[in-house]
């Protein structure tokens, strides 16, 4: 079926289930430490029988009641209305002019909007990268599933593990330990690990202040880091400009960033050298693409933040198109998680994002 002939989709109802997931390695950072991670799963369902899956990641069960209510509360608004991403983003923001456009009611509103575009390109039989004029193909990721605020005798073994998982030519490192030295020590293990040809990311999860931040990025930008990632409160865009304007490494941003508007306000304010927006606060795939034509246009090099299998198809129709995050916290609950090898995550040519839900997982990870 073509494009042209795209069916018209209308909303029967949305369901959600909620699931807490066990992680292989634990998240240990400045984030806090977490041995499972929620996931709301979001099932759009249209009148015309096409079932469209999306998901977020809340990070604190805790936040998934208010979240699934006000997914619940968008459902009945939407109830019968034709299933078109643009139209019901637009309203959504014109109904929280009012109550704020950030936090919780843009996360809910981003999860339908993915599962919305799940079943407009299921409809048309099309991956979701096809239907947005883009070809289906590897993407190239770097391996975030560990490497936290470990101890450093398990630094090495760690950091070799995550290069076997999918033969990757890039990792991530989180940093912000009470000493410099042992940051620059545990840069040192990966180095010894895995050499001068692997590129090796740093998060500092808005571990700093902006006068720490200065101190300690300063004493490590001679160590060859792709990036500096949140080293202060994200939303200090002042600051990461003056942190930036300083240092030879990049600064990035970009996960918490709420929607397309504050994403220009971050970029307008020099803010960093290249972003990395989320899927759950840009505003789902809608708001990455605007997003995505902001930082194009501004020749700002663009990476994901988790949600690695819409992530895929998004980077691959965005101009300034960097690297993807790969993590596999959700691989248990998939039917058939994307494959990751030579480096990159490869996009299968199934309808939609590509992703089905494996029931028997859902049933024993349920909460």
């Amino acid at each position: 079926m073509s494009i042209s002939n795209m069916p018209g989709l209308t909303l029967r109802q949305i369901d959600t289930r909620v699931l807490s997931v066990p992680l292989r390695r634990p998240i240990v950072g400045k984030v806090g430490e977490y041995h499972h991670w929620p996931f709301i799963l979001i099932d759009v369902i249209t009148e015309e029988g096409i079932v469209g899956h999306g998901y977020l990641e809340p990070y604190r069960a805790s936040a998934t009641k208010s979240i699934v209510a006000l997914i619940e509360d968008m459902a009945a608004h939407g109830r019968g209305k034709p299933l078109a991403p643009f139209d019901r983003f637009e309203a959504a923001m014109k109904a929280l002019h009012f109550n704020g456009r950030q936090g919780t009611p843009l996360i809910a509103m981003a999860g339908i909007d993915m599962a919305m575009w799940d079943a407009l390109a299921k409809s048309v039989d099309l991956p979701l990268v096809k239907l947005l004029g883009g070809t289906v193909g590897p993407v190239r990721a770097y391996n975030t599933n560990g490497l936290w605020l470990i101890d450093m005798d398990r630094i090495a073994d760690e950091a070799s593990s995550l290069v076997a998982e999918g033969d990757f030519t890039a990792v991530k490192i989180r940093l912000g330990r009470e000493y410099v030295r042992d940051d620059v020590k545990a840069i040192a293990e990966v180095r010894r690990a895995l050499g001068e040809d692997i590129t090796l990311m740093s998060d500092f999860n808005q571990g700093q202040t902006l006068t720490s931040a200065k101190r300690l990025l300063h004493a490590l930008d001679d160590q060859g880091l792709a990036w500096f990632e949140e080293p202060i409160v994200f939303d200090d865009y002042p600051g990461c400009a003056r942190l930036r304007a300083g240092l030879r490494t990049p600064i990035s941003i970009g996960e918490n960033i709420f929607g397309p508007r504050d994403f220009l306000r971050a970029v307008q304010a020099d803010a960093a050298d290249c972003y990395m927006p989320d899927l759950m606060r840009i505003g789902g795939v809608t708001g990455w693409l605007r997003a995505a034509a902001i930082a194009g246009a501004a020749n700002l090099p663009l990476s994901s933040h988790l949600y690695p299998e819409f992530s895929a198809h998004l980077l691959r129709v965005s101009e300034s198109a960097d690297w993807l995050e790969w993590r596999d916290w959700g691989n248990p609950f998939l039917q058939e998680p994307f494959e990751v090898r030579d480096g990159a995550i490869h996009i299968p040519d199934r309808p939609g994002a590509g992703i089905a839900w494996n029931n028997d997982a859902v049933t024993r990870y349920a909460v």
